[in-house]
């Protein structure tokens, strides 16, 4: 898989080592035209992103209710939400689109000796999973586009268990409203559970990708409950 990088962030009481491509701006050239069309296959999930640091406090903070379930991780990325949650206890499936992402994953379960959740690549759109057997999904900035409403509550109308939780950090986009509206008309309630300030990681003087997105530095993000 190459050279690695590593960035360190802070996050549910303990430092993690997180690893990911050390050529960030190779990736980017090296994608293919038509990755960037219907799916728009952005690497995104290289980053840690700062609603997916206010995550995992918050799943930190949650340890006696997630331990021992079932839970799922929409867009894991390079793992930090699963491998906090797994540290916890709880027995997590860890979902993302990009297979690379998920290599990236693996490797940082066993940098940080913490258990290996399950890694599945699978588009949510799709979803090869147990229906309504998931007491607690959550997902990281995932929210970020129109197109990902319908899908992202599809896939809680199928996997949400009974009286289940759902958790989405996001800092404060837009999007976040339509998205809670449609919540609404399917008889969803959303309520801002939390919020938080947290800084984007990157490695010593590099900027990363967030660079090439115009992501801030720092965000304040909101964590939604819902039910």
């Amino acid at each position: 898989m190459g050279e690695h990088a590593c960035l360190r962030v802070r996050a549910a009481g303990r430092e993690w080592t997180l690893l990911r491509p050390a050529d960030l701006e190779s990736l980017w050239e090296a994608m293919a035209d038509e990755e960037f069309q219907e799916d728009e296959r952005i690497p995104y999930w290289v980053e840690v992103w700062p609603s997916s640091l206010v995550l995992a406090d918050w799943l930190g903070d949650r340890r006696k209710e997630i331990a021992g379930r079932l839970c799922l991780d929409l867009g894991c990325g390079l793992g930090l939400t699963a491998l906090v949650a797994g540290s916890l206890g709880a027995r997590v499936l860890a979902l993302d689109y990009e297979k690379a992402a998920l290599d990236f994953a693996r490797m940082n379960a066993r940098a940080n000796k913490v258990p290996q959740p399950c890694w599945a690549v699978m588009d949510w759109r799709f979803p090869a999973l147990r229906p309504k057997s998931f007491k607690f999904i959550w997902g990281g900035d995932i929210m970020y586009e129109r197109r990902f409403i319908g899908p992202v509550l599809d896939l809680l109308d199928y996997a949400l268990a009974p009286g289940g939780r759902a958790w989405l950090a996001e800092p404060g986009r837009n999007v976040y409203a339509e998205f809670a509206s449609a919540m609404c008309r399917r008889g969803y309630s959303s309520v801002k559970a939390h919020s938080g300030r947290a800084a984007m990681p990157a490695e010593e003087g590099r900027a990363g990708l967030a660079a090439s997105v115009s992501a801030p530095a720092f965000a304040e993000i909101n964590l939604w409950e819902i039910t």
